[in-house]
């Protein structure tokens, strides 16, 4: 059914976000980390969105728009579903910042401790961006649960 293919795009947008969220907060919660089990100062993750459609789908919706009332079989190659999925968590390569904090337990002999590539502003901002992307997907859910309420009281 067509709309179970709606249902599963806008929860894969959810999921997403929610994944995004959790790396941000790992993030967040990490800040001042400056010892990891690898060794040396926690470094900020990424998260990496890959789109899930069938490349084709545009094009044979249109196609089959074109040809509507033609003798032509309209039939579908595939699934037309999209959607988005985490591909992967990765560790952002951006330089890990140095202080001067002699104090620190982990300071080297020079006085300086080297601090996770984490910066509150930058999280926050990402934070924003996926609590609006999810926002968005809950909206479209909740349209979409109109929509469907409107059929069936049609079809009474």
């Amino acid at each position: 059914m067509a709309f179970l293919s709606t249902l599963n795009i806008i929860g894969s947008g959810m999921t997403a976000e929610q994944v995004r969220l959790d790396v941000i907060s790992e993030n967040v919660t990490n800040i001042n980390t400056t010892r990891t089990e690898g060794g040396g100062p926690y470094r900020r993750k990424v998260t990496v969105f890959m789109a899930e459609s069938d490349k084709n789908a545009f094009r044979r919706a249109m196609s089959r728009a074109a040809l509507r009332g033609r003798t032509v079989s309209n039939r579908r190659a595939g699934p037309v579903a999209g959607g988005v999925r985490v591909d992967e968590i990765i560790e952002d390569e951006a330089e890990n910042p140095f202080v001067y904090d002699p104090t620190h337990p982990d300071a080297d002999e020079n006085g300086y401790v080297q601090l996770p590539n984490v910066t509150l502003v930058k999280e926050v901002t990402d934070a924003m961006a996926a609590s609006q992307a999810y926002s968005a997907d809950v909206t479209a859910f909740n349209t979409f649960k109109q929509v469907v309420s409107s059929a069936l009281q049609i079809s009474v």
